[in-house]
Parts: C-alpha cells; structure tokens; sequence
C-alpha cells in the first residue's frame, strides 16, 4: 500500500510540474535563443559585406571620407560589442545592441545616398552585386528580428500569465527584452538601397 502511495505522489508531483509550466518555461527559452541566434548571424552576415562595398566605393568616391569612416566606425563598433548569452536577459544590454546595429544601418543609408551620385559606380558589376546582397540580407535581418520578437512575446506571455506566472517568480525567469522602435517614421520607410537597376 505504501508502495501505491508513493507512485501516486510521484505522479501527482509530475503533473503539477508540467502544470505549472516549467517543461514551457524551458521550450520557449530555447526558441527564444535559436530565434536570437539567427538575427546575430544575419547581423553579421551584414557586418562582413560592408569592408567589400566601402572598398569599392572607396575607389570611386574617395574624396567622400567622412562618409566612409562612419561606415567604418560604426561597423567596429557593431562587431566589437559581446554578443553573449546573458544580452537575452538584460534590458541595458539589449539595448545597447540594438543602439550599435541602428547606427550601422544609419551610416549605411548615408553611404548608399552618396554612391547615388556616382553613375560610374552604379555601374560597377561588384557594387551591383554587394548592393543586392546587402538588400537581401537587410530582409533576412527583419525577418530573423520579427522571428525573434514573436519567441519573446511569446514567453512574456507565458511569464506574465496566471498561473505560470507563479513558476516563472519562483524559478526567477525574468521578462525578456525585444526589439523597440525609437523613430516610427524611420522605420515606416524601407531603406533606400535600390539603385536603379
């Protein structure tokens, strides 16, 4: 009879532990890091087509060096920031991941402007392909942030819930950072990297 017992608590342990969300809890963290690991690596796919495109407009656009060193700039920093797990769980962190990779899009839209005035350049089979490589990796990149958003809310969600909540308060998992917007407008309008082909 004991023995019965037992086996009935241990059952009746299991299902308040799958009850109370914890198996979730542990699937949708690691959605959460696949989602984050594919827009770390579309981050970097951009990051390694930008030392290519400055070079090559470089050869055509020299004298536009202010342009180019922000490029340059802000690429550095973008790659030089630690891209660690613990980013997931730190809102300052995040953020300012978000900070580096904006400035890298804003000096690559200014790089993109001033090659506009350069017919030859626009002319120039690589440019013409490091563009359209950029182009789709910047959709890779808002695809892979919008897979990314949708985990986290997802697991917020989860989180913030009755009672899950209870679960994620006693095994202390934290909401987690997403993406945010600081300019609506900007972002309204894809950026400009057609150069009319």
């Amino acid at each position: 009879m004991k023995q019965w017992l037992k086996w009935i608590m241990i059952a009746v342990f299991a299902s308040s532990l799958s009850a109370c969300g914890y198996n979730e809890f542990q699937t949708k963290d690691e959605q959460i890091k696949a989602a984050w690991g594919e827009v770390v690596n579309q981050y970097q796919r951009r990051a390694d087509l930008i030392p290519n495109l400055v070079n090559t407009v470089k050869g055509y656009a020299a004298h536009e060096k202010d342009t180019l060193e922000a490029v340059t700039r802000a690429r550095a920093a973008a790659t030089s920031f630690q891209i660690t797990p613990e980013v997931l769980n730190n809102p300052a962190a995040f953020q300012k991941f978000q900070q580096v990779q904006g400035q890298l899009t804003s000096a690559l839209s200014r790089l993109m402007a001033v090659s506009e005035r350069y017919p030859d350049l626009k002319a120039n089979a690589n440019f013409r392909d490091l563009q359209s490589q950029l182009e789709g990796t910047e959709n890779r990149i808002t695809v892979a942030r919008q897979r990314y958003i949708v985990a986290v809310q997802d697991y917020n969600v989860l989180a913030r819930s009755f009672p899950t909540n209870l679960t994620a308060k006693m095994f202390n998992y934290e909401v987690k950072p997403s993406f945010t917007v600081e300019n609506e407008k900007a972002i309204s309008t894809a950026p400009a990297v057609n150069f009319g082909k």
